[in-house]
């Protein structure tokens, strides 16, 4: 005989179990597992999925951060007003794909600074910050309390004293064991800081899966950052893991506006309130000269919640995959890819593209390296070379195409980033780039040990549980 305790779970269930069918926007396979979980594990499985699991939302909830259209019409204005006409044919057909699939401000007078590693890239971006002469817009995943997130919050404060405006958006998980203390002495001396996202708060509502990844940088309106590196002495190799792989551009040029415009969004939603009065806008859509210009093209693609089922971060991807005609370079600490991105690799292997991926060696979360692993068997039979770092961890997300078609941000080859998460990428046209780009790739191959199908089927039968658990824990994730 049921109780009655057992049937008013059982009814919870069911309702939550028809909610999933209708409402979540996860893949087939997640909703099977979590239908499995409700149906063996009734309370448990209730509880994961309220707090792991749950992704179901109205795109309401995150239209355009809740700004209205009318407070951004002449932003968006002044952020198109940069956009350029493509003349090179080959580069028309592929930005106006991009651009139709979610790019924003296509532009070709940039000049790109490329980094790979911390020491690099926080030695000029906090030279920037400390040049500073107008405003500072930063948003940061992850900011940490030590040297390297200490000193960033310290040049805010500073720069706040000396009259800018400084804005610090920062996501809530991100920056839960951050510089907390400092930047209680950031906003007494008048800076402004917002989190996305508070976790306190959202335990229960779906939003809570929807964290804010992006890294982004914006000075003075004409010098911008996008990229991999978090704020932290890991990422100057300082960690658990060892040296540290990653990989950030700084930008110079027209495409700095939009990732003011990303910014703006972003800050308006995260703190309910307008980034200036609206006559103001334009302000940090102006500037009085770049300091370097060169002739990159970049647009930025941004994705998450707030957009339709076709994110364009997935598109950009596919988008450039599709485009290879020599070949494919991609680093991604979580290689996890649904099957539209997997069809994709494997497609292009088989035209006789070059296609490889560098994957770490060892994990920075659970479950990752056994789902890399994997991935990583699935498109190995079919032509696609996969290669483990072995020098320290690779944290970079980055493709650079025939040496000339490239993406650097924040957005990993998963799903969590794919569906769940804010991202966003610059896409670059550039064969210098691309050329840095191939030659940092193959200078990583130099400390990768390539990873074979005898080396998946020679692994024991405890690794296969692995292997196995950890897909089943993918898809609930």
């Amino acid at each position: 005989m049921i109780e009655w305790y057992e049937q008013i779970i059982i009814q919870v269930d069911i309702i939550f179990f028809i909610l999933l069918f209708f409402s979540e926007r996860s893949s087939p396979t997640k909703i099977a597992v979590w239908a499995l979980a409700f149906i063996f594990m009734p309370i448990v499985g209730l509880i994961l999925y309220l707090f792991i699991g749950q992704s179901f939302y109205s795109e309401r909830q995150f239209k355009l951060k809740e700004i209205n259209d009318n407070q951004l019409e002449e932003t968006l204005k002044a952020a198109a007003s940069y956009s350029v006409e493509e003349t090179n044919p080959d580069y028309k057909t592929f930005i106006d794909g991009i651009t139709n699939l979610g790019g924003v401000g296509y532009t070709n007078n940039n000049d790109v600074k490329l980094y790979t590693l911390g020491e690099d890239k926080f030695r000029d971006l906090y030279n920037d910050l400390r040049n500073a002469k107008k405003c500072i817009h930063l948003e940061y995943y992850i900011i940490r309390d030590d040297e390297l997130g200490n000193e960033l919050i310290d040049i805010l404060t500073q720069k706040v004293k000396e009259g800018l405006e400084v804005r610090l958006l920062t996501d809530d998980f991100g920056v839960g064991k951050g510089p907390m203390k400092n930047i209680k002495n950031f906003k007494r001396a008048g800076g402004q800081f917002a989190v996305f996202h508070q976790v306190l708060w959202l335990m229960f509502s779906p939003k809570k899966n929807n964290r804010n990844h992006r890294k982004i940088a914006v000075i003075d309106n004409k010098i911008g950052y996008c990229g991999g590196f978090n704020v932290g002495d890991e990422y100057l190799g300082k960690g658990p893991l060892g040296f540290w792989r990653d990989t950030a551009v700084r930008i110079s040029g027209d495409a700095v506006m939009a990732l003011q415009l990303r910014f703006q969004m972003d800050w308006e939603y995260a703190t309910k309130e307008p980034l200036c009065d609206k006559k103001d806008y334009l302000k940090y859509y102006e500037n009085d000269g770049y300091d370097t210009t060169g002739d990159c093209r970049i647009t930025v693609a941004s994705g998450g919640p707030d957009v339709s089922d076709f994110n364009p971060i997935r598109l950009q991807y596919l988008q450039l995959i599709t485009n290879a005609k020599k070949s494919v370079y991609l680093h991604s600490p979580y290689f996890i890819p649904d099957d539209s991105l997997i069809n994709a690799l494997i497609m292009a292997a088989a035209k006789g593209v070059d296609v490889k991926v560098i994957i770490p060696d060892k994990p920075d979360h659970m479950f990752v390296f056994w789902n890399n692993i994997r991935s990583a068997n699935i498109v190995m039979s079919k032509g696609v070379r996969v290669f483990m770092y072995n020098r320290g961890f690779v944290h970079s997300k980055t493709m650079v195409v025939d040496g000339e078609y490239c993406s650097v941000g924040s957005a990993n080859f998963d799903d969590r980033s794919m569906v769940h998460n804010f991202e966003t990428n610059a896409i670059i046209l550039s064969k210098d780039i691309g050329k840095q780009m191939d030659d940092a790739f193959n200078e990583d191959l130099k400390y990768c040990t390539e990873y074979t199908q005898e080396d998946y089927n020679s692994i024991n039968g405890y690794q296969m549980l692995k292997v196995v658990f950890s897909k089943l824990f993918g898809g609930l994730a």
